[in-house]
């Protein structure tokens, strides 16, 4: 089972999200990261062993911001790396944890990464970090794969027998907090 802590304040969280971390690390745990929104913009730190080696990279890295998550990960899904631990961002838009199995990850993964999406890491949530389109996908007139979740490019025109499915957000992209 995974810890996950959140924060949304006026001022800076990152200490909130540490020491939340480091009272469930009793748990037992193989890595552990936060992700803040600062200013606009994603930043993360995550690091393999316990809370306190990510504490060291949060201050090394000046990690600070009003809004942000936390998370310590038992693996089940890929090694115990840096690049398995949560927080996993997608296109600087959405940082996502997860506690919990996705069963139909490699399906997802299949599909998103023939969409284009590129995989950072080995694990099952990194399938809801990306903005996931409907698992029915009409073809368009693109021949490269979309730099966002919609291509620039014409779309097929909705039509009772061939209706055009809009994206699906697993969560509210970060954009969304920004106002």
């Amino acid at each position: 089972m995974c810890g996950i802590v959140g924060a949304i304040a006026q001022r800076d969280i990152v200490p909130i999200l540490v020491e939340g971390l480091k009272r469930l690390e009793y748990r037992g745990y193989d890595s552990a990261g936060a992700a803040v929104l600062h200013d606009g913009k994603l930043e993360r730190v995550r690091r393999v062993g316990r809370v306190a080696e990510m504490e060291a990279g949060v201050a090394a890295q000046g990690l600070a911001g009003p809004i942000g998550i936390g998370h310590t990960r038992w693996a089940t899904h890929g090694g115990v790396t840096e690049s398995n631990a949560h927080p996993h961002i997608s296109r600087d838009e959405i940082a996502v944890v997860h506690n919990g199995i996705i069963e139909n990850h490699e399906e997802q993964r299949l599909r998103l990464s023939a969409l284009g999406y590129v995989f950072e890491s080995q694990t099952d949530t990194e399938v809801i970090a990306h903005p996931s389109i409907t698992t029915t996908v009409r073809t368009t007139t693109c021949s490269e794969p979309p730099a966002r979740p919609w291509p620039n490019c014409a779309a097929p025109t909705p039509s009772a027998s061939s209706p055009w499915l809009r994206p699906t957000w697993s969560a509210a992209p970060a954009w969304a907090a920004r106002s």
